[in-house]
């Protein structure tokens, strides 16, 4: 059998991953420790979905806004880090599933709640603490802000309302980018 070499880096790949493209930009997701661009380590995102839980039954999508909603838009988890931890949770008997409506409801077992109060015995932080640094709490309550505004615009506005808030999306973006270039 044949093996292939593995493939060496080269600009248009991702440093950390050679076979994934870098879509021609760098990805900085944060120290070695998953903080600082809103990435959480494996273990985080199953502390956070056993949290969000402890709130009472859901499914996947619900745990994602619950868990965006506590962290004030600082961490959106993506169904690729939700259902495949909540299938390890399931299969480490931390929560029980089933299906209601066409869909699959996770709610935390007795063992998961023992997790639960042990955690918060222990005071533990919320695992999105830290995922962003503090000086960037203003900006980031403002691009929440203005992402809840621009899908107002979106589910109500007119095709021209529509057209004119786009304009004033890039326009932003732009002087934002030009805010850097002169510091």
């Amino acid at each position: 059998m044949r093996t292939r070499p593995p493939a060496e880096p080269t600009s248009d790949h991702h440093p950390e991953h050679p076979r994934r493209r870098s879509r021609g930009h760098d990805h900085d997701h944060g120290d070695r420790h998953g903080h600082g661009r809103g990435r959480l380590r494996h273990g985080e995102v199953r502390i956070a979905l056993l949290r969000a839980l402890a709130d009472g039954p859901a499914h996947g999508y619900e745990l994602g806004q619950r868990l965006e909603k506590a962290s004030q838009g600082a961490w959106r988890p993506s169904p690729g880090s939700i259902y495949p931890t909540l299938q390890l949770l399931a299969d480490e008997e931390m929560v029980s599933s089933e299906e209601r409506d066409g869909k699959r409801i996770y709610t935390l077992t007795r063992r998961g709640q023992a997790e639960q109060k042990e955690r918060a015995g222990r005071g533990e932080g919320a695992p999105w603490q830290g995922a962003y640094d503090e000086r960037a709490g203003d900006l980031r309550e403002a691009v929440v802000a203005l992402k809840m505004a621009a899908k107002q615009v979106a589910a109500v506005g007119t095709t021209d309302q529509q057209s004119r808030a786009a304009a004033i999306v890039v326009e932003a973006r732009r002087k934002l980018y030009d805010l850097l270039a002169t510091a």
